[in-house]
This record gives C-alpha cells, sequence and structure tokens, in this order.
C-alpha cells in the first residue's frame, strides 16, 4: 500500500508499561480510508493496547501515530474526533437512550436542532428509531449494544474503534451484529479498527486482519490469504482448524518439497518457511483440503496410510478424526454429498493432498 495514501498509521510504534518489557514491539501499519480492519490475537498479544493509543487512552512509548497525515501522540483523545465502542457500552444509566446519544454531540458544541436530527439518523441506523425515551436498563444486550454504536456514529466521525464489541452477545444476535456493523461501515464510508479474539468474527466481517503475537503483527492479510497462505506456524495454528506435523525437509525443488514425517513416511508440500534439505519443519493442511479419492490426486502424488478413528455427522459436513503418522486427532472434513465416502472408525484408508494446500511452516 502506499504510505501516502494512508488513513491511518502507526510508524515504529513500541510500548512498555515497566520501561522493560514491550507489549508492543516496532508496530508499523498503514490503513487506507474506508477500510475494516480487524486486530486479532489472543490475550496479552498487543491488540488492544495498539487500539488505546490510538484513540490516546495509551501514549506509545515510542514512534509515531498518524490520523490523516497529522501526528496524534500529543492529542487529547476528546480531540481525535474517533468514534469507540466497547464491549461493556459504557451507556450512562441516568440519561435516555436520546440523551446517550446527544451527548457526544453538546461536548462538540452543536445545536440543539441539529442534534436532534443527527440523534435521529443514528437510531434509525441501527434500527432502534422507537426507543430514544428508554434508559439502558430498560434495553436487552443486543439492544444496548445498537445504542452503543449509535452513539459511536452520531457525530459522524471518520475513524470508529470498537473493542471487542460483541463479546457479550449470544451467538445467534452476535453473527446479525457482525453483519449489521460490517454493512454499516461500509455503507457510511467509515474507517473501523476492531479488535477482537474470535478468528471467526475477525475472517467473516474485514478487509484485512491484522494477526498479532507476542506484541508484533505476525501476519496483515485479506481474510482468505490469512486462511489459505498462513505465513507461519503461528497464524495456521490460530485461524480456523488445521492439522499439523512434525517432520524433517528431506528435498527442495522449487516451489515444492518433499517431507519426511516421525513415523518415516513421505510426503508432498510447499516450502514456505523452510530453504533446505535437513530443515525441521511443521507441515500444515487445512481439514477440507485432504482427500480420500486418488481419483483426484496427481498420479505421482504421495498417499498416506491413515486409521478412521473417529466419524461425526454434521449435517452438511462429515467429521472424520484420523490416526497418521502418529498424530491421532489428524481431521478431515468432506461435504454431505450424494457420493460423499462415510468410513467407520477402524477402518485403514490411504489420504493424500495437492502439494500446494499443505504447507511446510516453521518448526
Amino acid at each position: 500500500m502506499n504510505n501516502d495514501a494512508a488513513f491511518v498509521e502507526f510508524q515504529r510504534v513500541q510500548k512498555s508499561y515497566d520501561g522493560e518489557i514491550l507489549v508492543v514491539k516496532d508496530l508499523n501499519l498503514a490503513m487506507p480510508k474506508g477500510e475494516f480492519l480487524t486486530m486479532l490475537g489472543p490475550s496479552g498479544s498487543g491488540k488492544t493496547t495498539c487500539l488505546m493509543m490510538l484513540a490516546g487512552f495509551e501514549t506509545a512509548t515510542h514512534g509515531e501515530i498518524m490520523l490523516d497525515g497529522q501526528p496524534i501522540n500529543n492529542i487529547p483523545p476528546h480531540k481525535r474526533g474517533i468514534g469507540m465502542v466497547f464491549q461493556n457500552y459504557a451507556l450512562f444509566p441516568h440519561m435516555t437512550v436520546a440523551e446517550n446519544l446527544s451527548f457526544p454531540l453538546e461536548v462538540r458544541k452543536i445545536g440543539k436542532s441539529d442534534r436532534e436530527a443527527k440523534v435521529k439518523r443514528a437510531l434509525d441506523m441501527v434500527q432502534m428509531g422507537d426507543f430514544g425515551s428508554r434508559r439502558p436498563a430498560q434495553l436487552s444486550g443486543g439492544q444496548q449494544q445498537r445504542i452503543a454504536l449509535a452513539r459511536a456514529l452520531v457525530f459522524e466521525p471518520e475513524l470508529v474503534l470498537m473493542d471487542e464489541p460483541l463479546g457479550a452477545l449470544d451467538k445467534q444476535l452476535r453473527e446479525h451484529m457482525q453483519f449489521e456493523i460490517t454493512r454499516l461501515a461500509h455503507d457510511l464510508g467509515i474507517t473501523t479498527v476492531y479488535v477482537t479474539h474470535d478468528q471467526t468474527e475477525a475472517l467473516t466481517m474485514s478487509d484485512r486482519v491484522a494477526v498479532f503475537d507476542d506484541g508484533r503483527i505476525q501476519q496483515l492479510a485479506p481474510p482468505d490469504e490469512l486462511y489459505e497462505e498462513p505465513d507461519n506456524a503461528f497464524v495456521a495454528q490460530f485461524i480456523g482448524e488445521n492439522n499439523t506435523m512434525p517432520g524433517v525437509v528431506k528435498s527442495i525443488d522449487g516451489d515444492a518439497c518433499i517431507v519426511t514425517l516421525a513415523d518415516g513416511s513421505e510426503i508432498d508440500a510447499k516450502p514456505v518457511n523452510v530453504t533446505k534439505a535437513g530443515e525441521r519443519t511443521t507441515v500444515s493442511i487445512r481439514p477440507e483440503r485432504v482427500e480420500f479419492n486418488k481419483d483426484r490426486l496427481h498420479a505421482d502424488a504421495h498417499t498416506i496410510k491413515a486409521k478412521v478413528k473417529e466419524f461425526i455427522y454434521m449435517g452438511d459436513v462429515f467429521r472424520f478424526r484420523l490416526s497418521v503418522a502418529g498424530n491421532d486427532e489428524f481431521i478431515v472434513k468432506t461435504r454431505n454429498a450424494p457420493d460423499a465416502v462415510k468410513l467407520k472408525p477402524g477402518e485403514d484408508i490411504e489420504i493424500g493432498w495437492l502439494a500446494h494446500d499443505c504447507r511446510a511452516l516453521d518448526a
């Protein structure tokens, strides 16, 4: 991305609370206007700290944070013009819904008639137009979250930050709100930074996802690329379901390599974090990329012996747990189709995959 066009930019940003341990390490990140970017990672990976530095609630120990080309490190939070949505909603309990929404407008010295028009528009945006006179305590969790979202949007900010905003909602409502938030952000052209530890949420909502671990971005890419082409073993394990097996590189030839597994069997893989024969590696293969049907593989593809441990019927997919090269938790998923292979526990079979679907990553 051309950084001249960056709307939000972190330049070599570091953060330490005690002067010794860095919770954010040398972060460089550029976002264009209108992008929906999710910061994804386990607890303590640095993602929320980055969000809080962008909001102004935390100060960077080193480096510069830019907003629309201007450095904002020394600008207080209320002057950054950023909308915020938190997991706990943070609504004022003593105010009505309309008063909650009006508050950020009053702070910005917007006149009464303008305020009323903006509040009405924001409530309509989140389908809560009839709830203006209620208090937060009279609303369900999902309704409160909609109001918190409306309050973040009411003063028409160019940037909205969201910290685990759907964490308290049940699964069905959560999925509905994921769709709503993404639609609103794109319809309004708002630049959004969204923090979550929920990988499904990150994959379904984002234009790009920054996967954090240990204070660094491990990979920054669109969702499909993260899932299909993880850069390292951490990303492969963290995003979606994944089979891994340790091995040693036997040979590398351009974009393909042969890996010898613990039991001596050989498999085809794509070399991602390996460069030479003899290197230790972890091979990674997604459950839906494994084939039972030899006809779908190249004639010279390596296949590997497996034993069926468990079969689980999940409606639209079949899920098999296999024992492969000493790994008893090897998962394969196949579509429930008329020609789907049905296997019983105890059966000995052969499985295989296309070399480019199996990645030889860091050990």
